[in-house]
C-alpha cells in the first residue's frame, strides 16, 4: 500500500473536473492519495459523479456540482471530506453533510481581489455603455461626434449601494472610493460598524438602498433570505437612472422582474456575471436587451487566482483526510 502524508493506507479521492495543474500537483505529491478525476473541461455528468464518488474518502468539487443526499449516499459512509474550489457553498447540502460528520473546505479570501476587479470592470462597462459602443463602431453606427450620443452615467458624486458588505463587498467599495463616490450605503443581515467605518458607509434597509443608490452592487451570499431578493418591488424603488450589478449568485435576482425593469426603462442598465441557469440559454430575453451586459461567471478568472484556488482546495482536502486543521474550513 502507498504510504505518505495521508497516513496509513492510500486514501482514494475524487476530483470532479480538470483543475489547474498546481492543485493536482499538491494532491499527487502528497503520497498516500489515490486521485480519480473526471478529466474534462466540461462538468461531470450526474451518473459519472455518482459512480466516481463511490467508496471515496475525499471529494474535490466545483460550484457547478450539486452535492446533495443522493451524492452522499452514493459515496457511502467512508466519505470524510468535501473540498469545494469556490467561496460560495450554496451547491452543498450542508444539513445532510453536517449530519454525516463530513468536514467541508472552501476557498474564501483568495478570489476576493479578482472578483472585486471584475465587479468594477462590469460596473464601468455597463454605466459607460462600452459593449454597446463597441458594437456601433463595428456596424457603422459611428458617424460623427454627437453631444448626447452614447452618454452614460459617471461615478463622481454618486451614491453606491452595496448589498452584502463581506470580503468582496468591501473590496469593491475600496476600489470605487477613489472614483469620487460621494456616499456608500450597505445592507445585510446586521450592521458592521468597524468594517463600514473605512468607507463611512451607512447601514440601511434594502428598500432605502434601492431608493437612494445610483449604482447597486450585489455581493452577498445566496441564502434562503437572499434568494429572489432583487425582485419587482426592489427594482420599482430604484431610480430610472440607476445601474444594477450582480456578481454574487444568479438566484439572488428574479430575472423576469429584472427583464421588465430594464425593458420598460424602470432602471437604466444592468450587468450580471451570474445568472440562473448557468449557462444562460442564448435565446434568453435578457440577452435581447441593449442595456444589459451578461458575462459567463468569470469573477475569479485570472490565471493566478484560479491556480491559488486549486492549491487551497487541494490543501483543504489533504488536511481533512489527515484529520488536521484545514487552511479554510467551513464550520458547520
Amino acid at each position: 500500500t502507498a504510504r505518505g502524508r495521508c497516513g496509513g493506507v492510500a486514501m482514494a479521492v475524487f476530483v470532479t473536473r480538470r483543475i489547474p495543474a498546481e492543485g493536482l500537483r499538491v494532491l499527487s505529491q502528497a503520497g498516500g492519495c489515490r486521485v480519480h478525476q473526471w478529466d474534462s473541461e466540461e462538468p461531470v455528468p450526474r451518473a459519472e459523479l455518482l459512480a466516481g464518488v463511490a467508496g471515496k474518502r475525499g471529494l474535490l468539487c466545483l460550484l457547478s456540482d450539486r452535492i446533495d443526499r443522493e451524492v452522499l449516499d452514493a459515496a457511502g459512509p467512508g466519505l470524510k471530506v468535501i473540498s469545494t474550489m469556490s467561496v460560495g457553498f450554496d451547491h452543498l447540502a450542508l444539513e445532510e453533510i453536517k449530519k454525516r460528520g463530513i468536514r467541508v473546505g472552501y476557498t474564501p479570501d483568495v478570489l476576493t481581489d479578482a472578483t472585486a476587479e471584475l465587479s468594477v470592470a462590469l460596473l464601468l462597462a455597463v454605466c459607460r455603455r462600452l459593449p454597446e459602443a463597441m458594437e456601433q463602431v463595428k456596424n457603422g453606427g459611428w458617424t460623427t461626434w454627437k453631444p448626447l450620443w452614447m452618454c452614460g452615467y459617471g461615478l463622481s458624486n454618486s451614491t453606491v449601494g452595496i448589498v452584502g458588505l463581506g470580503r468582496i463587498g468591501q473590496a469593491v467599495a475600496r476600489r470605487l472610493k477613489p472614483f469620487g463616490v460621494k456616499k456608500f450605503l450597505y445592507t445585510g443581515s446586521h450592521p458592521k460598524p468597524e468594517t463600514a467605518a473605512e468607507f463611512e458607509a451607512e447601514f440601511v434597509p434594502l428598500t432605502r438602498l434601492a431608493k437612494e443608490s445610483d449604482f447597486i452592487v450585489v455581493t452577498c451570499a445566496l441564502t434562503p433570505a437572499t434568494q429572489g431578493m432583487c425582485n419587482k418591488d426592489f427594482f420599482s424603488r430604484m431610480k430610472k437612472t440607476s445601474v444594477f450589478i450582480n456578481t454574487s449568485r444568479g438566484a439572488v435576482v428574479n430575472q423576469e422582474d429584472l427583464y421588465d425593469a430594464l425593458a420598460h426603462g424602470q432602471i437604466a442598465a444592468a450587468g450580471l456575471d451570474v445568472t440562473t441557469p448557468e449557462p444562460l440559454p442564448t435565446d434568453h430575453p435578457l440577452l435581447s436587451l441593449k442595456n444589459c451586459v451578461i458575462l459567463p461567471h468569470i469573477g475569479s478568472a485570472t490565471y493566478a487566482t484560479r491556480s491559488t484556488m486549486a492549491v487551497l482546495a487541494a490543501n483543504n482536502l489533504l488536511a481533512g483526510l489527515q484529520g488536521e486543521p484545514m487552511p479554510h474550513e467551513l464550520l458547520l
